[in-house]
């Protein structure tokens, strides 16, 4: 059952991965680029301007034989590497909603692969977007390891509140899994400092929807294909008559 669940699991993720790398191609990738071109435009006076610039050049000419920090270049090398981390990504996702499945003796099924698909999405997108909203490069952000572990919070609490809604309708239960999705944003995301963006605020809510959207194909596509895929493993094996080599 493991290794059918581990197939499934990894078959589901190289198809939910390629397909979001595709969207993410023509729908993401350009709004990336698009806002790469406004960093560093805004917030600085004429004088500050001057002065960063003269600093750069000091800051650049004792700094000449360092080596710069490797970036893929645009077109199929950046495009290679972004299909590559969405499938290992897609491939992390789908074993872990698999080794939730077994933990919680909830089968995932093409009947409930879809809800499974939700609740991730739920749980690692919606939730988490709720209070750190995706961003495009050039836009102020909090720190980085405070944004990660209030992400990793949201993600787990609201999965927590799925699961437990999965396992039983108790009225008990909804306000505790209201009380779990809360949690979180009672506390607060950690907060951008007050800085101006040169990003438009048009790109900016684009890209947050795109995004959103992209995600939602991904969890459904992952979740009912792994489910789909789950059943058919599992009639295979089933047929096999007991003793016989699989």
């Amino acid at each position: 059952m493991i290794r059918n669940l581990f197939a499934a699991a990894l078959l589901a993720a190289l198809a939910a991965g390629l397909l979001t790398a595709a969207i993410q191609h023509f729908r993401v990738t350009p709004l990336i680029l698009h806002a790469e071109t406004f960093e560093g435009e805004g917030g600085h006076s004429h004088g500050e301007v001057v002065a960063e610039h003269s600093h750069d050049e000091a800051v650049a000419a004792t700094e000449a034989d360092e080596v710069e920090e490797w970036a893929p270049q645009d077109g199929f090398e950046r495009t290679a590497y972004t299909t590559l981390a969405t499938v290992l990504a897609a491939a992390g996702f789908a074993l872990l909603i698999g080794a939730v499945s077994m933990f919680a003796n909830i089968p995932i099924t093409f009947a409930n692969g879809f809800l499974w698909g939700i609740a991730g999405f739920l749980s690692f997108s919606l939730a988490p977007a709720y209070g750190l909203a995706p961003e495009l490069p050039g836009m102020p952000a909090a720190e980085v390891f405070p944004r990660q572990i209030w992400w990793a919070g949201t993600a787990l609490a609201t999965g927590a509140a799925c699961l437990l809604l999965a396992r039983t309708r108790a009225g008990w239960a909804f306000a505790v899994a209201a009380a779990l999705v809360v949690a979180p944003h009672i506390i607060g995301a950690p907060v951008a400092p007050d800085e101006p963006s040169a990003v438009p605020a048009h790109l900016a809510t684009e890209f947050a929807a795109v995004t959103l959207g992209t995600s939602l194909v991904f969890w459904l596509v992952l979740g009912t294909l792994f489910g789909k895929l789950n059943d058919v493993f599992a009639r295979r094996a089933a047929a096999i008559p007991a003793g016989a080599p699989a």
